[in-house]
Formats: structure tokens, C-alpha cells, sequence
């Protein structure tokens, strides 16, 4: 029969608290999200309704953006067990160069709208931990003033074409002499999607104070004393601005780009070609013969055609009719690292985070991006190590399938 008796304080105290007093509350916060889902939710109060649906959102009905998460959620995959896994490698080589994860985090537009800190913050966290970081023609960030910021993270750089051809070969240029070893071409954005919550929201580039938004000032008073009191929200590498970002896609950029244009691309830019938003298995073929180093499978995040396909499901096919002329990357839809090591087991050569970082650039700046990155880097670990894998290459088709609707 169990005695009872008083607890001495010593044996009590060490239960008392976290111990950890030198982390900011939001530090905290971001420490008990356990998945993306749960940073995400952090970024939905810090932010206005209409950043956060700008980040969160897709096109119209959003049909996309959810197959393209729900073919993740379809994926099973097959361990095999009593294989040493005591040690696992998760670097691979993207483009020639080594990348310690298999996963680099995408470029994305309008960055300091969902935090003040911006493009720096995203890639100092990729410059810690060896991933290439991606900056985009919409970015908030100049091409030099990144390159100032993180010198020793590897810099890609993505293009849109404008209709001005002398703009976008100036923006070649720099990136170019700035130390940017790779172009990211994007070819999906022939016209800008029409993005249903931003026209709801009213959000404009840059945007406005309206009667909304100034109510929601007092709900997101953080957010805003940020915005007014740093530089002015604004495009980095272009001069166009007004009305949301589907419409300044559609006057900015320029429809006529054709698959003929890679060879003027090839006369302004000397490094790897990377094309981005391939949607099929016919242009992934004529891309291939064309001699692109890699195209990267995305429906823009879901974000521009609705009841488009899916990316992880287009995978198979195209990495078995060109894997072995140019590299296969796929993006859309990831918010695990299960995702990513399911795409690599389909035999993709690595992945583009986008969204994922976003939604801890606004749920804590620097830190949130960290958090994020901490968070995959776990989930990937420990699905190799569940699957009997102790190296990318160890991932094959044996381990992971997709089940039926």
C-alpha cells in the first residue's frame, strides 16, 4: 500500500515553467508549433485578413490549391524495416552544387508584405543551413541588396519576362554579375489568375488605407507601426504597381513569351536554366530536347489556372520520359516534410518550398522561417529512417504510391 507524504521542493521546482528564460514569448510560441499547419494558424493572427489570404489563397475556386495538397494526403508509403538507420544523409545535388536538404526555398513576390525583415530574413536562414534561396522578379528586395545581405547563401534568380525585352536582359545582367549562379524562368504567367480573395479583400499593390483597413490596423497594430515606420512597400526590380498582383501580371509581363526565347535567354545568361510552372508531359518534352537543365512541375502554387492538375501526380511519367536529360523538381502543395521525401521517392530530383516559409516569415519574421525549416528537416529525418533510407538515393518508387481517389 503506497505511503503518503509532502513533496520536498527540490522535487517540485524543475516542474515549475520552461527553464528556458531567454527566449521571447513569440520564440515560445513558435517552439510549440509542431507542424506547418500549426505555424500557419500563428501567421493567420498575426497578420490582416487580406495579406494572409494573399499568401493562403489560389485562383477562383482554389480547386488546385487543394488537389495539389490532397494528392500529399493520398500518399502511402511502403517501410522496409531492420536496415541501419542510425545515421541519415539528407543532402543532395541540385544544378551541379551541393544542397543540404532536399528542398530550396522558392521565390515569392511582394515578401515584405507579409513580414517588414523581408527576403534578407529567408535567405539568411537558408545561408545557415546550405540551401539555395530563389529571388524573384517581384520581389521587395534589390538584386544587389540581397547579394550585400547574405553573400555566402547560394542565389538563384527568377525571371519574368515583361514586355520590355532590355528590362529583363538588364535584370539578367545583374544577377549575373552579382553571383547569382542560376535563372529560374517562370512560364506560367502568360496572364495574371484571377485570385477571388484578393478582389474580395480589396488588396492592391501596394495597399491602400481604406475605412477596412484601417479598422483592421487595430487588430494588427504590430503589423502595421512595421509597415509605416520601414521603407515603403514596393517592388525592388520593377517600376509598375496598382491593382492586385493578377492584374499587374497581365499588364507587366509579357503573353507572347514562347519556348523560342530560351535561345535569347541563353545569349544573356551563361549559368543553368531553370523552367518553372511546366504543367504537362509534352512541354516537360520539348523543354528536355531544348536543353533546359532542369524544369521545375508547379501550377503556381494554385494560384493561377483553376482546376488545374497536380504536380506530384504529373511526376512519374515525366521524371520516366526525361529524368535522364534534365532535372525534375516539383513544387505545389507541400506542408510536410513527408511531402518531400514522397515526391523524391517518385523520383524528383528535389523540391521548392514557397508558401511553407511564408507562413513563418508572418508568424515571426527570421525566427518563424527558422521554425519552419527546423520543422521539415525533422519530418524529412525521421520518414527516411521510418522507411529503412539513409540517403536520398536510397528513395525509390518501391517505398510510395498514390492511392485512388
Amino acid at each position: 500500500m503506497a505511503t503518503r507524504r509532502l513533496p520536498r521542493p527540490s522535487e517540485v521546482l524543475p516542474l515549475i515553467g520552461s527553464g528556458d528564460h531567454g527566449k521571447s514569448r513569440l520564440q515560445r510560441k513558435l517552439e510549440r508549433c509542431a507542424s506547418i499547419s500549426d505555424v500557419r494558424e500563428l501567421a493567420r493572427k498575426a497578420t490582416p485578413k487580406a495579406v494572409f489570404d494573399y499568401t493562403d489563397g489560389g485562383s477562383m475556386s482554389e480547386s488546385t490549391l487543394d488537389r495539389s495538397r490532397d494528392a500529399y494526403r493520398r500518399v502511402e508509403f511502403t517501410p522496409r524495416v531492420l536496415r541501419n538507420v542510425a545515421e541519415v544523409d539528407v543532402s543532395t545535388s541540385f544544378l551541379g552544387q551541393l544542397n543540404a536538404l532536399p528542398f530550396a526555398f522558392a521565390p515569392t513576390g511582394f515578401t515584405r508584405m507579409m513580414h517588414h525583415v523581408g527576403e534578407p530574413a529567408v535567405a539568411a536562414v537558408a545561408q545557415k543551413a546550405g540551401i539555395a534561396y530563389g529571388l524573384s522578379t517581384l520581389g521587395t528586395t534589390s538584386i544587389e541588396a540581397l547579394a550585400t545581405a547574405s553573400p555566402d547563401v547560394r542565389r538563384w534568380f527568377q525571371l519574368y519576362v515583361s514586355r520590355d525585352r532590355t528590362q529583363a536582359e538588364d535584370l539578367m545582367r545583374r544577377a549575373r554579375d552579382n553571383g547569382y549562379d542560376s535563372l529560374i524562368l517562370t512560364v506560367d504567367t502568360a496572364v495574371g489568375g484571377i485570385r477571388w480573395r484578393e478582389v474580395r479583400n480589396g488588396l492592391t499593390i501596394p495597399p491602400h488605407l481604406t475605412l477596412n483597413t484601417l479598422l483592421d490596423m487595430s487588430r494588427h497594430p504590430r503589423w502595421w507601426a512595421n509597415v509605416l515606420t520601414t521603407e515603403p512597400l514596393s517592388f525592388a526590380s520593377l517600376d509598375s504597381t496598382g491593382g492586385t498582383v493578377g492584374d499587374l501580371l497581365t499588364r507587366v509581363f509579357d503573353p507572347g513569351v514562347t519556348v523560342e526565347d530560351i535561345a535569347w535567354i541563353r545569349e544573356n545568361w551563361n549559368g543553368p536554366i531553370m523552367v518553372k510552372g511546366v504543367q504537362s508531359l509534352a512541354d516537360s518534352q520539348i523543354l528536355a530536347d531544348l536543353g533546359v537543365e532542369a524544369i521545375v512541375l508547379s501550377n503556381h502554387g494554385g494560384r493561377q489556372i483553376d482546376s488545374g492538375n497536380v504536380p506530384l501526380e504529373l511526376l512519374p511519367g515525366v521524371v520516366d520520359a526525361v529524368g535522364n536529360q534534365t532535372e525534375v523538381y516539383v513544387d505545389g502543395g507541400i506542408m510536410r516534410g513527408s511531402d518531400i521525401v514522397a515526391a523524391l521517392s517518385f523520383g524528383a530530383t528535389g523540391t521548392l518550398v514557397g508558401r511553407a516559409y511564408l507562413y513563418g516569415l508572418m508568424a515571426g519574421g527570421q525566427d518563424g522561417v527558422q521554425r519552419v525549416l527546423d520543422i521539415l528537416t525533422k519530418e524529412i529525418k525521421v520518414t527516411m529512417q521510418l522507411l529503412g533510407a539513409n540517403s536520398i538515393d536510397q528513395l525509390d518508387r518501391s517505398m510510395v504510391r498514390l492511392r485512388p481517389y
